[in-house]
């Protein structure tokens, strides 16, 4: 069945497109550009256009302030969907719309598309990759995560992860290419190897990767081959903690792993991986043939902390005051996969869209009426 989200149709395609059709001509921007009234509004910077960014600038909706919007891409991506993509469900347009035309009618936003790379906090400006600065009176980081391969960069070649829409057709291409090669392939272990699926890290994306992977080759592409029997197609989940879903419930884990079981996915619990290379992965004492491996198992932060100079965790994360913002630095915030924050029980909060739009909303940063409230 085919899954629409609401409202999501792409009807100006202009919009699209990649940093590198952008206008080439570099503006600067500073207060000294502007009128006098515009200058007298205080200005709020939002870096990044995630679920923690968007919902900042919906939270200052009708606040008394002007705000410039940054990202180094042009389109909103809906996260969670993205999975479905990488598996052939979806469309890349149905999980991602453009900036500006989902803020068309906010005239008090200014959205730029461009790649942040410094702040300037005692000058309070942002630094962009074509050297304008873009000053601000309060900052929001909302410039999320890429996956973290604990040390072996090395790795990301052979097992990509899944954070935007080029990761997802780049995985989707490795699947579907896996079965057509197979249905070629006349060596019994070179067509095993093909239809071995490793997957590893036993989080939300990896456990939606393995399920919808397994019904990928067992009910969908069953009819469609006439060699290969796609039903015989093996897929792990490698997770070096004690069960999936790890941060949830016990019992929300054990019922992920038995539904996992049911599509004939093999769970391996407490198998760090040690190696991955072209065809093969180990972990623990096994090593496996597989020649398509993809990466869920960890992520890591923007280095907005090293922007500011800040203490951030192992991952890369601020770590933020109890309000968001960033210590030392009360003009500026931060929020979702940026930052690691505890919940009012001492568990960390989540990197889930939920929590970020929740952040992101929280005392509506930037509103100077609210915060002298």
């Amino acid at each position: 069945m085919k899954v629409t989200l609401p409202g999501t149709s792409l009807q100006d395609r202009r919009h699209w497109g990649t940093t590198a059709e952008r206008s080439s001509r570099k503006v600067i921007i500073s207060p000294m550009t502007e009128s006098k009234d515009l200058s007298k509004r205080h200005r709020v910077v939002i870096v990044g256009a995630g679920f923690g960014g968007l919902w900042a600038v919906k939270q200052l909706k009708g606040a008394e302030v002007d705000i410039v919007l940054i990202d180094q891409r042009n389109h909103h991506l809906f996260q969670p969907l993205l999975y479905q993509v990488a598996t052939a469900s979806l469309a890349p347009s149905e999980v991602a719309w453009p900036i500006r035309s989902m803020l068309h009618n906010r005239k008090d936003v200014t959205t730029i598309l461009e790649t942040v790379t410094g702040v300037d906090a005692v000058g309070r400006t942002v630094r962009l990759a074509d050297g304008s600065l873009v000053p601000y009176d309060t900052l929001i980081l909302a410039t999320g995560a890429r996956h973290g391969y604990f040390g072996h960069d090395e790795w990301e070649a052979i097992a990509p992860g899944l954070k935007t829409i080029e990761d997802a057709t780049a995985i989707r291409s490795r699947i579907l290419l896996a079965f057509e090669e197979a249905e070629r392939e006349a060596d019994p272990a070179r067509r095993a190897a093909l239809l071995t699926f490793v997957i590893v890290g036993a989080g939300p994306t990896g456990v939606e990767l393995a399920g919808t992977i397994a019904d990928l080759a067992h009910d969908t592409l069953a009819r469609d081959f006439r060699t290969i029997d796609t039903r015989k197609t093996n897929v792990l989940l490698v997770e070096a903690g004690p069960k999936v879903l790890n941060g949830y419930s016990d019992s929300l884990s054990d019922y992920a792993k038995r539904a996992l079981e049911k599509l004939d996915v093999t769970v391996k619990l407490g198998a760090m991986v040690t190696l991955i290379e072209r065809g093969a992965v180990t972990f623990g004492d096994e090593r496996v043939q597989a020649r398509t491996v993809i990466w869920a198992a960890g992520v890591r932060a923007s280095p907005a902390a090293l922007w500011l100079g800040v203490a951030a965790d192992r991952n890369g994360r601020i770590i933020v005051e109890s309000d968001l913002s960033v210590p030392g630095h009360p003009d500026i915030f931060a929020v979702g996969d940026t930052i690691t924050v505890e919940a009012p029980g001492g568990t960390p909060v989540p990197g889930i869209a939920p929590a970020a739009k929740q952040e992101g909303g929280l005392r509506r940063q930037g509103d100077p009426a609210a915060a002298r409230g």
